[in-house]
């Protein structure tokens, strides 16, 4: 069988990955950042959105005339939901699974951090300071992970590994999960976060998820608990956070997702000591970029093959089914 050559429109914020330089090799690639991306679009059959940040898509998407995949570098999808892609025929595939372990052991270290008062002996040694204190265990802990997606799974197992008791939070309940055992309804979160040591935050950005994690929910943890967020940082009622923080409401809170990107430099997170802050970077580990364009491939000889894509999202609901 003979296969038309695919033209792929490589999306990027200025910086694209030299590994990207591989799709040449099975597709005619055109390089785009967000300005170029009209003029880049027609004539197109696919598209790998690396900048996946971007909102060029939904302003140049009239230029679209060929367009029947699209292929997105992260496991979020939620700023590529616009309305006219969403009720297109335009498959929609993101890169679940590249980072559902590296994220899973960035939670980790964020609980043996605060555990063992790491960040506090990096300030002392910076300051060369000698002060002796007792640290905490992490067995027998308690989490809860909202989100059980595989990033979620993925976590719980960590942290079930590590001596943790995980519980999950998700759109229904149900019990017997292999993973968590019992899982809450999202709903639930102000009736039961106040039973946990660890708030995990790894649900996708839906308009229903948006804001979840409210006043309501900070209010009602322990005032010895932590919150972890690897989600998307408008699943969070930022201000709010900031409030529970200086008021001690909650022990701290690793952050590497902010409602806004950077995180500007007056926000008071900077200056709170009890707050871990890293820059959207929890799943991106040695060699990322490489397994991110070997999935593209992967799903690229499929396209082409006319053949099933994996991770093909739900663009209705904003979320991998299968």
């Amino acid at each position: 069988m003979v296969h038309t050559r695919p033209t792929v429109v490589a999306l990027h914020d200025g910086d694209a990955p030299d590994e990207m330089a591989r799709i040449a090799e099975h597709a005619d690639l055109r390089y785009a950042t967000g300005d170029q991306l009209p003029e880049a679009l027609p004539g197109a059959d696919a598209m790998f959105v690396w900048a996946f940040r971007s909102q060029a898509i939904a302003d140049a998407w009239p230029h679209a005339d060929q367009l029947r995949w699209i292929h997105s570098a992260s496991a979020g999808v939620d700023r590529l939901l616009f309305p006219e892609l969403r009720d297109s025929p335009v498959q929609l595939t993101n890169s679940r699974g590249v980072f559902d372990q590296p994220i899973a052991e960035y939670v980790l270290g964020t609980v043996l951090t605060f555990a063992k008062d790491m960040h506090t002996t990096l300030r002392l040694q910076d300051a060369k300071q000698w002060k002796h204190r007792v640290t905490e265990r992490i067995e027998g802990k308690t989490a809860l992970v909202i989100g059980t997606g595989p990033i979620g799974r993925a976590i719980a197992r960590q942290l079930t590994a590590a001596g943790l008791r995980v519980t999950g939070a998700g759109r229904t309940a149900r019990t017997g999960d292999p993973d968590f055992g019992d899982v809450h309804a999202s709903d639930d979160l102000p009736a039961i976060a106040g039973d946990y040591d660890h708030l995990v935050l790894a649900a996708p950005l839906t308009p229903q998820t948006h804001g979840l994690i409210n006043a309501d929910v900070l209010a009602a943890m322990r005032p010895t608990a932590r919150f972890i967020n690897v989600g998307r940082g408008e699943l969070v009622d930022q201000p709010a956070l900031v409030t529970a923080l200086q008021q001690h409401h909650i022990a701290g809170a690793a952050l590497d997702v902010f409602d806004t990107e950077p995180l500007p430099q007056e926000s008071p997170l900077w200056d709170m000591p009890h707050v871990l802050i890293s820059p959207h970077m929890s799943g991106d580990t040695v060699g990322w970029t490489d397994e991110l364009v070997d999935l593209f491939l992967t799903n690229l000889r499929a396209f082409t093959d006319d053949t099933d894509l994996r991770n093909v999202v739900d663009k209705q609901r904003g979320y991998v089914t299968g």
